[in-house]
């Protein structure tokens, strides 16, 4: 599989877990809907980052952060905001699954705007760098 077939099969999984997040929103269920928004922006998160030469290969959660924003937000390459977004998304992540608090439904919305926003910049982003290689 290529690096770009990778990515490719990453932003699926993303949108797949928007679709997930929204339903999951529409039935009440915040934590959910959170946990996917997440895992739809970590996701794209790491194909921005497998379509990267060399490809940058994360192990943790945090590991996957760091490298999303030493390679492409700290280059200028993507927007500063993006990577805060996964940052706090990693946050309303945590206190969702594992606190025991639950969060509330107007901040699980902003997530969720938050995570369609993420995920369509990181396809904008992989759609500009296939433009460019295969020039």
């Amino acid at each position: 599989m290529t690096q770009s077939q990778h990515a490719t099969q990453l932003m699926q999984k993303a949108a797949r877990a928007l679709d997930s997040a929204r339903l999951l929103l529409d039935a009440g269920d915040t934590d959910g809907a959170c946990n996917r928004a997440y895992y739809a922006m970590f996701d794209a998160a790491r194909a921005a980052l497998a379509d990267e030469t060399p490809p940058e290969p994360a192990r943790t959660h945090n590991g996957l952060i760091a490298a999303f924003g030493l390679r492409l937000i700290k280059t200028g390459r993507l927007p500063r905001e993006l990577g805060r977004m996964l940052n706090r998304a990693e946050e309303v992540r945590l206190l969702a699954d594992y606190t025991g608090g639950e969060v509330e439904p107007q901040d699980a919305r902003e997530l969720l705007s938050q995570a369609e926003a993420f995920v369509r910049a990181v396809r904008d982003h992989l759609a500009g760098a296939a433009a460019v290689r295969d020039a």
